[in-house]
């Protein structure tokens, strides 16, 4: 037997035994094992992901600690600011925030980690498994990751290696949009509005045309 059939499929980092065991009982173990032979889960970072990524603003970011106390932090910057350092590794400035570094404080413990991006304006969402790590006093990573024009003091650099990652249906995502992506069509209401204000006010000093 090759190691390409031995090996685990890569969905396996979330389908522990116990989630296989709940997908047996209640009826989706089968779908899940075909969807795994036919579409696995992909462990590399391809063009069409970096592409994505330039257009991410927000991501959510999940670390445990060492007795498993799990933590969620949202994550904002500028679009793009989630990198593609190579097609395994994701990195990005760890920004100043409320100084309690859970985040900081899980990793040095447990380098477990979960990606969940969610982009509302296209109702896409990915998760990522893998582990990550805080890296400090790295310059030239900092370089790297820095956004040009964003103010937000950096502390640190965070890199995540990537183990899995997999695409969720759209279901039940509403679709919202950011202030940036709704102001072209509002500037073109605006410009719509203003051509029949024009329109109204030349009728108005001629009646009769």
């Amino acid at each position: 037997m090759s190691d390409t059939a031995s090996k685990p499929p890569a969905s396996d980092v979330a389908f522990t035994a116990s989630v296989k065991a709940a997908q047996t009982r209640l009826g989706s173990r089968a779908h899940m094992e075909r969807t795994a032979a036919t579409r696995p889960w992909a462990t590399t970072i391809p063009g069409e992901m970096q592409t994505f990524l330039a257009a991410i603003d927000t991501f959510f970011f999940a670390t445990a600690s060492a007795a498993c106390q799990p933590y969620i932090q949202h994550r904002g910057g500028p679009a793009g600011f989630l990198k593609a350092l190579d097609d395994r590794t994701l990195g990005f400035a760890d920004f100043g925030g409320n100084r309690q570094y859970i985040t900081v404080g899980n990793l040095a413990e447990n380098d477990r980690a979960h990606i969940f991006i969610l982009h509302f304006a296209t109702r896409q969402r990915i998760k990522l498994w893998g582990r990550a790590r805080i890296v400090e006093g790295d310059a030239s990573l900092l370089e790297r990751l820095a956004m040009p024009g964003y103010t937000a003091k950096v502390e640190r650099a965070i890199l995540f290696d990537l183990e899995a990652w997999d695409v969720n249906c759209q279901q039940h995502i509403v679709a919202r949009y950011t202030e940036e992506e709704i102001a072209p069509s509002v500037d073109r209401l605006v410009a719509r509005i203003a051509e029949l204000e024009e329109q109204v006010r030349f009728l108005g000093d001629n009646p009769t045309v």
